[in-house]
């Protein structure tokens, strides 16, 4: 059996798909059949090692990106699209492979285009609770389409008439999922006794969350320890500011400022923390995972086109309670912040709804679905 995986180039894409491939490995020795062969077509490999590690071939497929605003670029992008769609039809013509496994972006639509016109069976994932443009448009036909956010199935409406849309939640690998307690209190440098917040801004940090933290920590070293992931870009001037900020401060000791945390220190990290604060993207389920409450602060709906809207259905779930941008305040942090720790019945039901919202077997629900098209597809 072989399987196409794509997406575009982020790790929101690029983990899942990854996810998804480690069930493939488990589902198949569950089934006893040989594990599929795979391939990840996109413009670029994102973590070669983690593809070689999976044994995962990846093809390099060039393709522009599409944007929601009038700009020359659209028209140039148009023409890398165009050689990108040439290469994947010759790719998937060679492989011809039994299932092509999407998770949307501009780097997926190539190929998705190319398995569109070889008839070959087709099953997209979709992270957000408001789908992108490409997976909007391969949802119109593709065999099977998998939702992170059960909302997300108003945009599938002609697509569920045929019972090809499911609500799976969102592929996160096994180890991410698993928090390491045992001495992460003593890895960071933090009392056990202090409750630790979590703050992360997305593998490159967030500006906007880094100065409101900044402003907030005075306040907030007084009852929590901070474990704050800066980002590689900001992590020099948030490490200036905050030495500044907390000179004379006899808590300074309980702030713990990083560039980025490995995945390891991520687990670790997860381990001692009792409340997250984040942007709204595919770290969401990671958080629901863990178990634990959070505030979010999505991106405003100008910049990003699905975060704000994320972030509300999260919040409905009763998973987490929401800050907008404009709001993202000392004073308001602060209180929201105690407003959940300092009420155990509002944290508490918040961790029981993180319970029911995360899908910690989506991976293999999907495995599962690939496996079973790519046999129909081999008959």
């Amino acid at each position: 059996m072989k399987i196409i995986l794509t997406g575009g180039g982020t790790g929101g894409h690029f983990y899942p798909l990854i996810a998804v491939a480690e069930e493939l490995q488990n589902v198949s020795a569950e089934k006893n059949i040989l594990p599929p062969e795979l391939f990840f077509l996109a413009p670029a490999p994102y973590n070669e090692a983690i593809l070689a590690e999976h044994k995962i071939n990846f093809i390099k497929i060039p393709a522009g990106k599409i944007r929601r605003y009038a700009t020359i670029q659209n028209i140039t992008d148009a023409f890398v699209t165009l050689k990108g769609f040439l290469k994947a039809l010759w790719v998937v013509f060679r492989i011809y492979p039994d299932v092509v496994f999407a998770k949307g972006g501009f780097g997926s639509f190539p190929t998705l285009l190319a398995a569109r016109i070889l008839f070959i069976p087709i099953m997209i994932h979709d992270s957000d609770s408001k789908p992108g443009i490409v997976n909007a448009w391969a949802g119109k036909f593709a065999d099977r389409v998998a939702l992170s956010y059960p909302d997300a199935v108003n945009y599938f409406k002609k697509a569920d008439t045929k019972g090809r849309v499911a609500w799976t939640g969102n592929p996160i690998r096994k180890e991410i999922t698993e928090p390491i307690k045992e001495g992460s209190f003593e890895t960071f440098g933090l009392e056990k006794n202090i409750p630790v917040i979590l703050i992360l801004g997305g593998s490159q940090g967030a500006q906007v969350i880094n100065d409101a933290i900044l402003d907030t920590l005075p306040y907030l070293l007084e009852e929590y320890q901070v474990i704050h992931q800066a980002g590689p870009k900001n992590f020099d001037a948030v490490k200036g500011q905050s030495e500044v900020t907390l000179e004379r401060n006899p808590n300074k000791g309980r702030y713990k400022p990083f560039a980025y945390l490995t995945e390891d220190m991520m687990r670790r990290a997860a381990g001692v923390t009792s409340l997250v604060v984040s942007r709204a993207g595919s770290t969401i389920f990671e958080i629901a995972a863990w178990g634990l409450p959070s505030i979010i602060v999505p991106i405003p709906e100008k910049t990003s086109h699905d975060q704000r809207t994320n972030a509300y259905n999260y919040k409905r779930s009763g998973s987490c309670s929401v800050i907008e941008e404009e709001n993202l305040r000392p004073e308001i942090i602060f209180a929201e912040v105690n407003r959940i720790m300092k009420h155990e019945d509002v944290k508490n039901a918040m961790i029981e709804s993180t319970k029911k919202f995360a899908r910690i077997d989506a991976g293999k629900t999907i495995a599962e679905a690939l496996i079973d098209i790519g046999l129909s597809h081999e008959k």
